[in-house]
């Protein structure tokens, strides 16, 4: 169907002439001799692009720009004026109107003036689409869960991402704190711009700091070119910081003017750097017991947790475990090309019976896996690994009362250490620490790393 325009002028001969021009061009035209005319014609919702004139009798062009933008946001409206009128024309581009030409009217520039008008609409709705697809993909439809628990943290999604308020996402590792930042920021105002995320844990101190804030050409040993920080790349956006508990007490420091002043300067540069960057950060430690320790600044602390959202571990909303194994199994088995698998109900029980201490990263890579390596059409009980179908440490441990709070942390983590049949990698995720932190406690508990 070829685009529609309407011509809007109360001048017969101009818009008559106007008309047949855009006809012989392949277009199909809607004629109006007045601006209620050619309101009624847009609420009709077949046109594409409006060229009217601005001095009309009854509603004028401005009125009609105005009227029609309410209607159709995005709709390409050409104003055509008078040399007298053209201040109008400016000010009607400030209210919306695409572009405005003076009469008489140069027929060939006015059609490729509608032709980019078209080409730039189509892109508008192209991105429309994709942000509406990107929501899909990476907002709260999503992610998988209808407990009263997870529906709480979609709820405080919802609430907190239209706002401007810093947000703290806390959880065990592997329980979707990533998916939760995207959400906030694809359901915020800021879905338009970057989501850039940094994972405080993977980089040094010293390259940390260049990550984050940037670095001017010879700043160091190495500094070849002036480089961007992430905060400059997040501009009008969303920067995430995981792991945010890894940071030291410098970039600490720096952290807090950023939130502070919205200003900062790059390593090695003099240069004040303005931003609006909303944050969003995620841990898997107590930031509250680090507080008390003296290892993370308290007024730091209270800047990141302007809103909290916990993301509960599985083993606190198993009443979603048959949801996400279905997800998983359907989205893998699709992956890799395979026929749908199911899974039966001894093995969906064992599954729910489970810890997850991996949470939904755990779950994940079991999943994939028993797509690729089962043999039949529904998952046995007994293509499950060995350590879910019979989990012979028991999942509970009594804790009396009257002792140190060091003495209960040295008793959980040999408890789960035990739990896990002695792999250290295993007993870090579900303590929820790193590997060199449970290492620096077993030797402070007299055990060497080997044993």
């Amino acid at each position: 169907m070829p685009p529609r325009i309407l011509v809007v002028d109360d001048e017969q001969h101009i818009r008559e002439g106007i008309g047949e021009f855009f006809r012989g061009e392949g277009y199909a035209v809607s004629l109006a001799e007045d601006g209620n005319q050619g309101l009624a014609a847009v609420r009709g919702g077949d046109i594409d692009v409006v060229i009217t004139d601005l001095r009309m009798p009854g509603m004028s062009g401005e009125t009609l720009i105005e009227e029609a933008l309410k209607i159709n946001t995005g709709m390409p409206i050409i104003v055509l004026t008078a040399h007298g009128s053209v201040e109008n024309a400016v000010e009607c581009m400030r209210k919306g109107a695409y572009e405005y030409r003076t009469k008489p009217v140069d027929l060939k520039e006015l059609a490729l003036l509608v032709q980019r008008a078209l080409s730039v609409r189509a892109l508008e709705k192209e991105n429309e689409n994709l942000h509406i697809q990107l929501q899909n993909r990476f907002g709260l439809t999503n992610i998988v869960g209808h407990s009263p628990e997870m529906e709480r943290v979609f709820d405080q999604v919802r609430t907190v991402a239209p706002t401007k308020a810093n947000v703290l996402i806390t959880g065990e590792s592997g329980t979707g704190k990533e998916l939760i930042a995207n959400a906030v920021h694809l359901l915020s105002e800021r879905a338009r711009h970057p989501f850039v995320k940094v994972h405080c844990s993977a980089l040094a101190p010293g390259l940390l700091e260049s990550e984050l804030f940037g670095h001017e050409k010879g700043a160091f040993t190495g500094a070849s070119r002036l480089h961007r920080g992430r905060f400059e790349l997040a501009n009008q956006g969303t920067l995430f910081l995981d792991e945010i508990g890894e940071i030291d007490a410098a970039i600490q420091v720096k952290l807090l003017r950023v939130l502070q002043e919205k200003k900062f300067e790059r390593v090695g540069g003099e240069e004040t750097i303005s931003v609006d960057v909303r944050l969003v950060t995620a841990t898997n430690r107590d930031l509250y017991r680090m507080v008390q320790e003296g290892t993370f600044r308290e007024d730091l602390y209270y800047r990141l947790k302007v809103v909290h959202i916990h993301v509960p571990p599985i083993r606190e909303r198993r009443s979603d475990i048959p949801l996400l194994v279905t997800s998983f199994l359907k989205e893998f088995c699709r992956e890799n090309g395979t026929m749908e698998k199911k899974i039966d109900r001894r093995a969906m029980a064992a599954l729910e019976q489970y810890r997850w201490g991996g949470n939904v990263r755990e779950m994940k890579n079991l999943m994939e896996n028993l797509v690729v390596m089962s043999k039949g059409p529904v998952i046995q009980y007994a293509d499950l690994p060995e350590y879910i179908r019979d989990e012979k440490q028991p999942d509970t441990i009594t804790l009396p009362a009257g002792k140190k709070l060091e003495e209960y942390e040295k008793e959980i983590i040999l408890a789960n250490l035990a739990w896990v049949n002695g792999n250290k990698s295993r007993a870090a995720e579900v303590l929820g620490i790193g590997r060199k932190t449970l290492h620096r406690k077993l030797e402070e508990y007299g055990y060497s790393v080997s044993e």
